[in-house]
């Protein structure tokens, strides 16, 4: 029987490794060639929360034509899921303390911001931020698609800044959209939005209660 001319094999670990630094070194260069692509990078790692607490808040505090039930359901799921992914992913960080890439290649990699000293898998900016996307899109897909859309400039905003391989982006990502997608089960899905649905009513008759014109009694 003749054999085959080529072999299929498998990739290596040192494959997925080697190919993990060549994306690291890319966008890492391309941020410390350009200072623009560098001073965006920081821009949305410093201020990329605040975006995504600016979308909770204009979802769960709308009124009028701008209300929507499911939109308070996704900030309800969205807060319980980024605290579940960022709990195991500090299980996962304790287990494993995988080195920054600027600890492994210090010769290769410009670190853009300060150090950290936690392990660099998972990262937890994409963790919370995917957490949070995923668990909006799930129940309102306009805003879930805008908060999809942050959670991956925030993602890669970190490998620019030096700070993480995408794998920790990826491994980050992928715990977040986990974390989303259990919530989304049934049986925790329909207690979580009745929470939603109760502080919204309490907001609501709160803000009533304030916009009620007051009566003034006049005493004669």
């Amino acid at each position: 029987m003749n054999s085959l001319p080529f072999r299929l094999s498998s990739p290596s670990p040192d494959s997925f490794a080697g190919l993990d630094f060549a994306l690291y070194k890319a966008l890492n260069g391309l941020a410390d060639r350009h200072h623009a692509v560098a001073d965006v990078s920081r821009f949305v790692g410093d201020h990329g929360q605040i975006a995504f607490l600016a979308l909770l808040g204009c979802l769960f505090f709308a009124r009028g034509t701008w209300y929507s039930r499911n939109g308070r359901h996704g900030v309800a799921a969205a807060g319980f899921s980024a605290l579940l992914a960022l709990g195991v992913a500090h299980v996962i960080g304790s287990l494993w303390d995988r080195p920054r890439p600027y600890e492994m290649h210090p010769g290769d990699a410009h670190l853009l911001i300060a150090p950290s000293p936690d392990p660099s898998f998972p990262s937890d900016h994409p963790t919370a931020a995917y957490a949070l996307a995923i668990a909006i899109l799930l129940r309102h897909r306009k805003a879930g698609m805008v908060a999809l859309t942050l959670a991956t400039v925030i993602a890669v905003s970190r490998v620019a800044l030096g700070t993480h391989y995408p794998t920790d982006l990826i491994g980050g990502a992928a715990l977040g959209g986990l974390a989303a997608l259990t919530l989304w089960i049934t049986p925790v899905r329909d207690p979580l939005h009745r929470l939603a649905e109760w502080v919204g009513a309490l907001y609501d008759r709160a803000l009533g209660s304030l916009r009620r014109p007051k009566v003034r009694l006049e005493s004669r």
